[in-house]
């Protein structure tokens, strides 16, 4: 039985410092989304059902965007999505202790987030 995968509810945009503060203000000031600060120091923004999370990442010469995937059993869904070309990639970000999930790299170098959500 083939693993059920499906899109999460956060999308992170990892943004280089020199762009951190122009960015936060363009998404709250000019297009007007809610904010939230639910997990300082990253900014929250509502973006319709997903959550847009801006982080500061002082390493980036350029902005990435990260996707989150949910699945009720990650290792499956991470076996399988790295047997058909996705590359693990767990060194981008520590996940706490006993996390389920784990980082995956799509063949176009987009970062995803492959997790079994609490509620599952």
């Amino acid at each position: 039985m083939p693993v059920e995968i499906k899109g999460g509810i956060n999308i992170a945009m990892k943004v280089p410092s020199h762009q951190y503060e122009a960015v936060v203000a363009f998404y709250r000031d000019v297009v007007g989304l809610p904010p939230f600060d639910e997990k300082q120091p990253a900014k929250g923004f509502i973006l319709g059902p997903n959550r847009l999370w801006i982080d500061e990442m002082p390493h980036l010469s350029q902005a990435e965007v990260w996707l989150e995937l949910f699945t009720e059993d990650h290792e499956r869904a991470l076996t399988h999505l790295t047997a058909n070309g996705a590359v693990r990639c767990d060194a981008v970000e520590e996940l706490r202790e006993g996390f389920r999930g784990g980082w995956v790299m799509s063949p176009a170098n987009i970062v995803h987030l492959v997790r079994t959500p609490d509620a599952w």
